[in-house]
Order: C-alpha cells, then sequence, then structure tokens
C-alpha cells in the first residue's frame, strides 16, 4: 500500500513515527450530514480496511469521525422510500459482514454523536476510544425501527441486557462516561487529545508480533460465536499453531537473551 488511494466519503492516510510503526487511519468525510453513513461510504470503507488488512507496513487501524460526529446514523433518505424487498434486495448489511472480518486490530476513535449505525459501527471495532463530549444511542426505535447492524446483539454483549434494553428501547443517548463506565468504551480521553491516545494505543499494538496479534483477535471474538468449552478449544489450538511462527521463535529467543525482539510477522 505505498500508495494511498483517494475516495470520495473518506480521507485515508498511514501514520508514522521514528520506530517505524505505521497505523492506518481511515476518516469519515461528509460533514454536511454529520458523517452519515450510506451505501457509497460504506464500501470505500470496506476498501479502504481490507487494503490496510494486506498491507504488510500497517500493524493496526483507527477509524474516526469529526469533532461534531463520529457517525450520526445511517443516511435516513437512501432507506426511507424502501420496501421490504428492496432492503432484502439491496443486503445493504453484507458489507458489515465483511467488515467484522478484518485480522488486523481496528479502534475507533469517537467524538461528537455515535448514533445509530454509528454507535454499532464503533462497537463493530475491536476497541472504543471516546472523547469526553461523545454521545452513543440506538435511536432507530423512534424511526419506527430496531438497529438493523448489530446493535440488538454487540450492545446486549458488551453491556448486558438490562442496560441494552433501556438505551434500545427509549432511543436515548448516553455520555462517554456512562459508556465507559458501563464497559463499552476502552478509553475515555479530553476532546482535545483523544485522537492522540487513540494514535498512542494502536502504536502500542502495532509494535506486538502480527501473526500472533492476529490470532488473539480472533479467538476473542471467538467467545461471543461459541461455549466456554469451544472458545478453550479454540484458543489452545491457535497457541499451539503460533509455535510454527518466526516471531515466537523470535520473541522467546529475545526474552531469554533480554534484548528487544524484531518481528517478522512469519
Amino acid at each position: 500500500m505505498s500508495e494511498l488511494p483517494a475516495y470520495k466519503t473518506i480521507i485515508v492516510t498511514k501514520i508514522d513515527n521514528s520506530a517505524g510503526l505505521k497505523v492506518g487511519q481511515i476518516q469519515f468525510n461528509r460533514p454536511d450530514v454529520l458523517n452519515a453513513l450510506n451505501i457509497e461510504l460504506m464500501g470505500e470503507l470496506l476498501d479502504a480496511l481490507q487494503k490496510f488488512d494486506k498491507d504488510g507496513e500497517t500493524g493496526c487501524i483507527i477509524i474516526t469521525g469529526s469533532a461534531k460526529a463520529f457517525a450520526a446514523g445511517a443516511d435516513i433518505k437512501e432507506m426511507a422510500t424502501q420496501s421490504a424487498i428492496d432492503m432484502h434486495i439491496r443486503d445493504q448489511f453484507a458489507v458489515w459482514d465483511k467488515i467484522r472480518k478484518i485480522k488486523k486490530p481496528v479502534i475507533a476513535a469517537v467524538s461528537g454523536f455515535a448514533l445509530g449505525g454509528g454507535c454499532e459501527l464503533s462497537m463493530a471495532c475491536d476497541m472504543i476510544v471516546a472523547a469526553e463530549s461523545a454521545k452513543f444511542g440506538q435511536p432507530e426505535i423512534k424511526l419506527g425501527v430496531i438497529p438493523g447492524a448489530g446493535g440488538t446483539q454487540r450492545l446486549t454483549r458488551a453491556i448486558g441486557k438490562a442496560r441494552a434494553m433501556e438505551m434500545i428501547l427509549t432511543g436515548r443517548m448516553y455520555s462517554a462516561r456512562e459508556m465507559y463506565e458501563a464497559g463499552l468504551v476502552s478509553r475515555l480521553a479530553d476532546d482535545e487529545v483523544f485522537i492522540e491516545e487513540a494514535v498512542a494505543l494502536a502504536k502500542e499494538i502495532a509494535s506486538m508480533p502480527p501473526i500472533a496479534l492476529q490470532m488473539a483477535k480472533d479467538s476473542i471474538l471467538k467467545a461471543f460465536d461459541t461455549t466456554i468449552e469451544g472458545g478453550l478449544e479454540y484458543e489452545r489450538k491457535a497457541f499451539y499453531l503460533l509455535f510454527a511462527s518466526e516471531d515466537m521463535k523470535e520473541g522467546m529467543g529475545a526474552f531469554v537473551e533480554k534484548r528487544k525482539p524484531k518481528w517478522k510477522g512469519k
């Protein structure tokens, strides 16, 4: 990914530092509609994520919006006149399934509104770093529908049944601090430095061995799909498999020799 592609609805950059740690950043760029998630934006987001996922230089990915809004929801104008059959044929949520298959860790850096699809997209990421100004909510009930991109499932798993019920059935907004205390947000930061906080976390993650990162992420996600017995079996197989990697030999060798490891991603 030597040349970053140009998109219409997102801005893509690669963040580097003196240690050679590279972080991919994707910023939504539809300020006139508070970064509403239309079909074009979601398609470009998936394309950028997949390119970073295949890029050997990139260790972690950040998705962010603007100071006013991470994403204020789906683009209602695209859906308001659609029928049930139209929605079935369009299958607009298929792209979300592909986003879930991104192997590298993905951080949502959220400020302003993260509502509806914006809240669901932040939850589809692996971690959320939120500015104090961030507001989370699933207001679909006020439009006569329910969350359709994973909100009823991911939110319930993240904050529990009772809180998810209240949040979705009332459609009201919750502060970043409320969501941090509920366990949805992993880090809370001042508005002036939330991006720096997300970048620092991303660089720390990017400094770890790439294959082990992917195996760890995959194993954690498996916890939501299976029983504890099935999850433990999956984790154990992933653990054993990593003993076939060059990075495992390098990591343990460096520990014994008391030096800094040099990861190869192999």
